[in-house]
Order: structure tokens, then C-alpha cells, then sequence
């Protein structure tokens, strides 16, 4: 049976400066994928990032966390998926959403970019918004002036625990988002309550 996806991809920024940035929790949650499955990110120039070929409950994925900055992602996505001639429709791109709140996550096929530069750059690249998205809550900080500040900012403690809490049960849900069960995915996932 074909997969629906078989590449996910993690948008943050590369280097110590950014590490466990909001911003970065797209790239986090691959990270964390890979661990689940028993595998790391390797530098692989090729593909401009962190890359990972995993095979995990009966899915064979790339993994990739691009290693060009968030506004140039779209270069390091279009290096995998023309390589491994995967179509834009089987790629999930994971990134931090403003619009969610903390330890919640959504998953959803197209849309526009919503001014993240991660998704700009993926979708300017691949000529389409066709890709599903994960979209990891990060919550927003109030005022649309501070949101650099707030994305770039470092996860506290109780943020990661939420985050990880959701990717424990993103990794739960994703099998069957992955072999074309989206629906049942998304309900189980989008009725996830975070723990206060």
C-alpha cells in the first residue's frame, strides 16, 4: 500500500543560538521522531540539513530538518523531495503555530503560509501549497510586536514539557496519518487536552 506520507519535515533555525527556541518546534518534533525510532539526524549536505531515513511502525520516512535558516527551508525540502522524487503531497512539514495554544497540535493539508517564513520559502519552492502541515502550538505572546522576540525565545520548562506531551501523541497518531487514515488522525489528535 502506497504511503500518503513519506517525508516529514521539522522547520527551525540551525545552531546553538536557536536550540529549544519556540520557533524550532517543528525541528524538535522530528528530532524526537527520530529517537522513537531508534535513529539520529546526520548532516547531509545534499539536502542542505539534518537527515534521517527511518523505518518505524511498518512506514518507511525521511526525515529532515533543514540546516539553511527558517527563511531559506524551502531550498533544503526541494533538495529531498526531487532527490527521492516525492510529491509535494506526500510531505508533512512540522512548524511552531502562534495560533495554538501551548500542548496542542493540528494537523492539516494546504493553506496559505500565515506569515511563518518556513512555510513561505517550502511553499515558493515546491510551486505549491499542497503539503500537509503539522502545526505545533506554541501560544502567542498578546502583541504582534513582540512575536520575534516570543518565537525566538527559549521554551520554559512547563512549555516543553506540554511539547513533548504533544509529540508523544503526534508519534501516536502518525501511522495512521501516514497510511491514509487523516481523518481518524486528526480526531484523536485535535481532541488531545494538554495537561495544565
Amino acid at each position: 500500500m502506497a504511503q500518503d506520507i513519506v517525508m516529514i519535515v521539522g522547520l527551525g533555525n540551525p545552531g546553538a543560538d536557536y536550540e529549544n527556541t519556540r520557533h524550532n518546534a517543528g525541528a524538535l518534533f522530528v528530532e524526537a521522531l527520530a529517537r522513537e525510532a531508534g535513529q539520529t539526524l546526520r548532516p547531509e549536505k545534499k539536502y542542505h540539513g539534518l537527515y534521517a531515513r527511518i523505518h518505524w511502525q511498518g512506514l518507511d520516512l525521511h526525515l529532515l530538518n533543514p540546516s539553511t535558516f527558517m527563511n531559506r527551508s524551502g531550498t533544503s525540502v526541494k533538495a529531498l523531495a526531487d532527490f527521492f522524487k516525492i510529491s509535494p503531497e506526500q510531505i508533512l512539514i512540522a512548524h511552531d503555530e502562534l495560533d495554538l495554544p501551548p500542548g496542542t497540535a493540528k494537523l492539516k493539508k494546504g493553506g496559505g503560509h500565515g506569515g511563518h517564513n518556513g512555510l513561505r520559502d517550502s511553499i515558493a519552492h515546491l510551486g505549491t501549497n499542497a503539503f500537509q502541515r503539522l502545526r505545533l502550538g506554541i501560544g502567542h505572546p498578546g502583541d504582534s510586536r513582540k512575536v520575534t522576540g516570543f518565537v525566538l525565545g527559549r521554551l520554559g520548562k512547563q512549555e516543553s514539557e506540554q511539547l513533548n506531551a504533544v509529540f508523544d501523541e503526534v508519534i501516536r497518531v502518525l501511522p495512521d496519518a501516514a497510511n491514509g487514515q487523516l481523518a481518524a488522525a486528526m480526531n484523536r489528535l485535535h481532541s488531545f487536552k494538554p495537561a495544565p
